[in-house]
């Protein structure tokens, strides 16, 4: 699994989830946005990102899953909450199933005292009014107030999961904000981050262009030799 620097990770917080999903577009990738799940509660100020550690749920048998398995330190989940990195996030198959809860703000709370970067669920968690006031970026369906072992039984750690039908494998780099999560393949995570960088500033641009009566003809995309020739000017004008 290729190593994402710490400088990638922190261009990437400027970077929205729609921009990145159009450079990975390009590249061919067309599954990697998680499908149905957005931010509990508002969204935060910056973007969550983080390399994935995930965790994954199957269905429940209901002998095998009790609530004596949580007196067990291996449990799947509960060491999950324990061993996830700090600055990764933690990314859960719930298969897309929120009718129970994949985690509550008690665990939520554990990962944020731990430095963990964020949260993710293609399922519901419990709690999600105290979840939407805790720093860290948490993402789901929608708010499930019963235990996750009334569906879900955690069995595997930081293995290749499905997250609302994207590919996750461990090491990804997730990108949050309030249009959702995308999933960028860690050995493409660079050059995505140098890529989409530019992007937003000609974004920027574009946007400052529309708000003063512009027309998008031959501005967005840029077909019009002028309209590169006046983003230079800009730039240069706001120094970006």
């Amino acid at each position: 699994m290729a190593e994402v620097s710490a400088a990638v990770i922190e261009k990437l917080k400027g970077i929205s989830t729609a921009t990145i999903s159009t450079c990975l577009y390009k590249r061919g990738l067309r599954n990697q946005y998680v499908q149905d799940v957005l931010p509990v509660g508002t969204p935060k100020s910056t973007s969550m990102v983080g390399p994935a550690f995930t965790l994954r749920y199957i269905p429940a048998r209901e002998d095998l899953n009790g609530l004596e398995v949580f007196r067990n330190p291996e449990h799947p989940q509960r060491k999950a909450v324990e061993t996830c990195p700090p600055g990764a996030v933690l990314v859960m198959d719930s298969r897309k199933n929120p009718r129970a809860a994949s985690a509550g703000s008690i665990l939520i709370g554990r990962l944020q005292a731990r430095g963990v970067a964020g949260v993710v669920t293609d399922g519901g968690f419990r709690d999600a009014g105290d979840i939407a006031r805790l720093d860290i970026p948490a993402f789901h369906q929608r708010p499930s107030a019963p235990t996750n072992l009334t569906l879900h039984e955690a069995i595997d750690i930081n293995v290749p999961i499905s997250c609302g039908d994207a590919p996750v494998f461990p090491g990804d780099i997730m990108v949050g904000d309030c249009d959702g999560v995308v999933v960028i393949p860690a050995h493409l995570a660079a050059e995505i981050a140098d890529e989409a960088a530019e992007m937003t500033v000609f974004e920027d641009f574009v946007a400052d262009e529309v708000s003063r009566g512009r027309s998008i003809r031959g501005l967005y995309p840029a077909t019009d030799p002028k309209t590169l020739e006046d983003f230079q000017a800009w730039r240069k004008e706001k120094n970006r």
